[in-house]
């Protein structure tokens, strides 16, 4: 008898909470706002530039800040979650996340307003993976099925938000306060998230927590920032010998990093990100297609938001609202995406990727018919295409990716995709954004675009193909 309610205690305790609707609507608020934040300040740049005279090196360390510590944080604050609670560093970030909000938006300089831009990209590395990883933890079957859903429309919805919102908010100038409410909007917001995840969100954590892996941590810090940095900043700066001696040590530091990884989980040790979580066919060949799926879309969104100040000369909530034809059908998509998979199985990516590539071929020829004069209106047939196709893509690929990662390893895998993503969005606005700036000059402004948004067809082509031998996200 006491054998039996020992073990049934034993199970009760490792049992997993489950997580509410309140709880789950709490975690996919904490998880939009860092993506907001990431694109929220595109259409406000130009403003920035006035009211703090900043350089236009310092202007793209407002974005690349942000995002750079982001990306090298990332799986360190999904370690951190698994090891002193999941809820725990769920809101320790939230509450960071709110007063760095609250300190880009007092910002009296344009250095301050970069330091605070870094140090709220850290407090979103510690909240974001705790997001994922509690739904990993606290759900299963058709419950785990809306909430990775759930979170999937989440990221593409509030990536066009952050444009759309900036864009409102900037134009209002509530007060005379110009971009501060962009930030500043944050502040209640996180507060009333931090009220709800105090009862709402179960605490979870890992079974087995691992050490902090130091050495990890700095590798991977060292091979993002020797990537990112020189790509974000050398282009403006005219490409300087740094940029490219840190390119060069880029894959040296990986390898460094690749090497230490397996040699401490050879030894029985838990790595920072472990090498056999990379060998799950679902998270191998899902981050295999997240890295080109992310940095095309971030490129598109840095272009069009470039585009339609400069070449179509509209005000910053003009150019946010003309994303609203994509922004739509990616919402109503993303609330029926569950049922799309139960039907159509793997072949749901490939058929988003296809979609999304057809009407990213729409907007290219809306672009080429009718620009300048006419081309919102060209643009809309091809953006509804766009925003259903990639809605069903993205929805599907976050689900696919973490289908075969265990429960007590759900902040790794978190912290991975996460890091993929965010990495892949600053490649993106890197390297695409960097493309179009460069052919502004000799080609125009609508021709470069039409150019950017080709190479990202052609990529979705490649998607779609390679998207076939994904696992099916029903299993």
């Amino acid at each position: 008898m006491t054998t039996l309610a020992t073990t049934r205690g034993t199970a009760a305790r490792q049992a997993a909470p489950l997580l509410g609707t309140t709880g789950l609507v709490t975690l996919l608020l904490g998880a939009g706002l860092p993506m907001i934040d990431f694109f929220v300040v595109n259409v406000a740049l130009p403003t920035i530039d006035r009211t703090l005279h900043a350089s236009t090196a310092t202007l793209e360390l407002v974005v690349a800040g942000y995002g750079i510590a982001y990306a090298v944080l990332m799986v360190f604050g999904g370690r951190l979650g698994d090891a002193y609670g999941r809820r725990r560093l769920f809101r320790v970030g939230l509450a960071l996340f709110t007063l760095t909000s609250l300190a880009c938006g007092l910002a009296p300089t344009a250095g301050a307003l970069v330091a605070a831009r870094v140090a709220q990209g850290a407090a979103s590395a510690f909240m974001l993976p705790q997001v994922l990883a509690t739904i990993q933890a606290t759900t299963s079957g058709q419950r785990r099925s809306r909430a990775l859903g759930g979170y999937g429309a989440m990221g593409g919805i509030a990536t066009l938000v952050g444009q759309l919102l900036g864009g409102v908010l900037v134009a209002a100038n509530i007060a005379g306060t110009q971009w501060r409410p962009i930030f500043l909007v944050n502040v209640p917001i996180g507060l009333v998230g931090l009220v709800l995840s105090a009862r709402a969100v179960p605490e979870t954590r890992s079974a087995n927590p691992a050490r902090t892996d130091l050495a990890g941590t700095v590798l991977l810090a060292a091979t993002l920032l020797a990537l990112l940095v020189p790509l974000t900043e050398g282009r403006t700066l005219g490409w300087p010998a740094w940029s490219w001696v840190l390119l060069a040590l880029a894959p040296v530091a990986g390898g460094a990093f690749l090497a230490v990884e397996r040699r401490i989980e050879a030894r029985g040790r838990v790595p920072l990100l472990p090498p056999s979580l990379l060998r799950t066919p679902s998270m191998r060949r899902g981050l295999l297609i997240a890295v080109p799926f992310f940095a095309g879309f971030a490129g598109f969104m840095f272009a069009f938001a470039l585009a339609a100040q400069d070449g179509l000369r509209l005000g910053p909530s003009a150019a946010g609202l003309t994303l609203a034809p994509l922004a739509l059908p990616f919402l109503v998509t993303s609330m029926v995406s569950a049922r799309v998979v139960s039907r159509l199985g793997r072949r749901t990516v490939p058929v988003g990727a296809a979609l999304q590539a057809l009407g990213v071929l729409g907007i290219a020829v809306g672009v080429l018919v009718a620009w300048p004069g006419h081309a919102v209106v060209a643009m809309v047939p091809g953006m509804v295409v766009t925003g259903v196709g990639q809605a069903l893509a993205m929805t599907t690929l976050f689900r696919v990716v973490l289908a075969g990662v265990p429960a007590d390893r759900a902040g790794a895998g978190a912290g991975v995709l996460s890091t993929t993503q965010q990495s892949a969005l600053a490649l993106g606005a890197a390297l695409l954004g960097g493309l179009f700036v460069g052919l502004v000059g000799p080609l125009g402004t609508g021709t470069a675009l039409v150019v950017v948004l080709l190479v990202q067809c052609v990529t979705l082509v490649g998607i779609a193909v390679a998207a076939r031998r994904l696992p099916d996200p029903r299993g």
